[in-house]
């Protein structure tokens, strides 16, 4: 680990006319519970858990964006710790939120992407596709589910993605959460399937009905412990724009890295909101003891927005696709200012909120994460240069038009990668093909390394290759009868020249 340092009840309804004895009494049922409940809602810290999907790596002030503005967020950064090698444990949505919610890899919960179904060009596939499941398990224990159960009040407010309903999941309310990997019918109403969301009426920008929504929450929850999983749409397509901001940034100067106009005004929404919820955190007394933790599902919007110097975007399993912004504000823990460049991931988050919370780890579960309280804390005791895995037994098609990755028809193709310490090795199926980058000297994954350092490309496999065989990780192998080599040549050739003009 690296840091450094980022710039009660009236007496007289329970006594009377009696004996002493039953004065003593009645004070014990009457003062003793209530100061337990005092006591419970100021040592259990609540839990404001801000998860953002499609939000990429630089998509925030304090992490270099030269044209979105997210002042709120970069104040609370700023006081807490942030995370330089921070992961999604998924390139895109479902899985990525499965492995979030399990504290699992995907080969054990078996969400590997977005729906069952091929994605891409049947003719341009090679192999046959591991459909995978679309609904995460409910036997598996959420960390929600853990946290419900030990006293906490628990809200999810927007996107869930995971089922029907996730209440079953260990959520006691539910704003919006729906089976929907989008927004219900874009960002502005009406919202006739989603819960909680049905009377929303008008201009109302759906971002700031779930920051109001998240506000009400905290109001009426102050006094005993709450967890909040405000897990917005924004910035998922459609890029809708709020309307009130547009003109804004339409006179605002486009900056190097980011222009995209609909985009910033999504971003300041969530931040605005963000500004709003932290002053009722402070109206109602109870900042001090709110942990919040700022994170994204998966790489940012490859056509929208820009993770430079990182390569890839929403889908890739290179930098851009899988490494996201994340911080965590834990007052009186975690010092202001200061920066953890310890690779960390989404199954980390399990044993980490389990641990803040003091809920108990649910038994003959196998979890995959560890705690990240020791590097809040700064009392060591995490793993030095423990592996950290993704695997992806599917295909995501390309988007129409953009850099070219490993081919420009397909975002990813089946693979698994593996990152331990600096080095990062890549494995895809279809060709067998390996991929090795050091990652300290080259973020952006541009000098494949494997005939560099063999050696080191075939450490990196055995310990992938092993932690397959333990997870059950499941391989494609089965050709695809409908792949058409002619045709795949002649699309590549096609998505080259458009690339090219």
């Amino acid at each position: 680990m690296v840091l450094s340092h980022y710039p009660g009840m009236p007496l007289n309804s329970c006594t009377g006319r009696n004996p002493w004895w039953l004065i003593h009494a009645l004070l014990l049922t009457c003062v003793f519970p209530a100061w337990l409940n005092a006591a419970e809602s100021t040592s259990r810290p609540n839990i404001l858990f801000i998860f953002l999907d499609d939000f990429g790596w630089k998509d925030t002030g304090y992490m270099g964006s030269d044209f979105y503005e997210t002042p709120h967020v970069d104040r609370l950064a700023s006081e807490g710790m942030v995370f330089t090698n921070a992961y999604s444990a998924a390139a895109n949505c479902a899985p990525a939120r499965a492995s979030l919610l399990s504290g699992q890899y995907s080969p054990r919960h078996r969400v590997f992407n977005v729906g069952t179904g091929p994605r891409g060009r049947a003719a341009h596939r090679r192999l046959e596709h591991v459909p995978g499941v679309d609904v995460l398990d409910p036997a598996i224990k959420s960390w929600a589910r853990q946290i419900q159960d030990s006293g906490y009040r628990t809200a999810i407010m927007g996107k869930w993605h995971l089922s029907d309903d996730p209440r079953p999941y260990g959520f006691d309310v539910n704003v919006g959460g729906t089976h929907s990997g989008g927004p219900p019918r874009g960002y502005y109403p009406p919202f006739p399937k989603a819960p909680g969301l049905e009377s929303v009426s008008g201009g109302q920008y759906l971002t700031d009905v779930l920051s109001d929504r998240a506000v009400r929450f905290i109001e009426e929850n102050r006094d005993q412990p709450w967890l909040l999983y405000l897990t917005h749409f924004a910035v998922h397509t459609p890029l809708d724009g709020k309307k009130e901001l547009m003109d804004k940034y339409r006179s605002k100067t486009p900056g190097n890295l980011h222009d995209h106009v609909a985009m910033a005004t999504m971003i300041q929404a969530v931040d605005d909101g963000v500004g709003r919820i932290r002053s009722a955190l402070t109206s109602t007394g109870i900042e001090d003891n709110t942990i919040i933790l700022f994170y994204s599902d998966n790489g940012g919007y490859g056509p929208a927005t820009d993770m430079a110097p990182l390569k890839g975007y929403k889908g890739t399993y290179y930098e851009g696709g899988i490494r996201v912004p994340f911080f965590v504000k834990w007052p009186g823990v975690v010092s202001p200012g200061t920066v953890s460049h310890e690779p960390v991931t989404g199954v980390d988050l399990y044993p980490t909120l389990i641990e803040m919370t003091g809920a108990a780890m649910p038994r003959n579960q196998v979890h995959d994460g560890h705690s990240l309280v020791p590097l809040l804390k700064g009392t060591g005791g995490f793993p030095a240069e423990r592996p950290i895995f993704w695997h992806f037994p599917a295909y995501l098609q390309s988007y129409q038009v953009m850099d070219e990755q490993r081919d420009p028809l397909f975002r990813s193709r089946p693979c698994s990668v593996v990152r331990l310490g600096q080095w990062k090795l890549h494995h895809y199926f279809e060709d067998n093909g390996l991929e090795l980058y050091d990652l300290d000297s080259d973020i952006g994954e541009t000098r494949n390394l494997v005939s560099v350092h063999p050696g080191r490309a075939a450490k990196l496999y055995s310990i992938l290759d092993q932690w397959r065989r333990e997870t059950g990780a499941p391989v494609p192998s089965s050709p695809n009868p409908d792949f058409d080599p002619q045709s795949e040549r002649e699309a590549i050739q096609r998505a080259l020249q458009r690339m090219n003009r």
